[in-house]
């Protein structure tokens, strides 16, 4: 199975504002947001079609979500996920006196996993828990 080198980037999305609409606890938000937007050109070269769970790893962590072609193409080696639990289990916590952790320009690895489960929200932060 192919790696690939990335660079993550979070934001807000239309489709996460959506899916808050029905809880974060939903089904819909889950679908929304754990969610991995990558370059088609990229996810021809770790071999997967849309719609297969992928795991993004950072310094900080990992976390399998589900890799979507992007909507915002091109741009080869930049992954965007949206802001949310998924996301949050990637990004440095950290806030260097500004009150917010960086969002953008996150150096990355993305891989295919077709084997691995993507936690639901209650599975996500009971697994952050017990590594904290």
């Amino acid at each position: 199975m192919s790696k690939l080198k990335v660079v993550l980037i979070t934001g807000r999305s239309i489709g996460q504002g959506q899916g808050k609409e029905y809880g974060k606890f939903s089904e819909k938000y889950k679908e929304n947001v754990a969610v991995c937007e990558i370059d088609s050109s990229d996810l021809s070269k770790i071999g997967i079609s849309t719609g297969q769970n992928v795991k993004v790893t950072t310094f900080h962590g990992s976390v399998v979500v589900k890799g979507i072609k992007s909507t915002q193409e091109p741009h080869l080696g930049i992954i965007f996920v949206p802001c949310g639990p998924w996301a949050n289990a990637v990004i440095c916590p950290k806030t260097h006196g500004t009150g917010m952790p960086s969002l953008k320009g996150i150096p990355a690895e993305i891989e295919p996993a077709p084997e691995e489960k993507i936690l639901d929200l209650r599975e996500l932060v009971a697994q952050t828990l017990r590594k904290g």
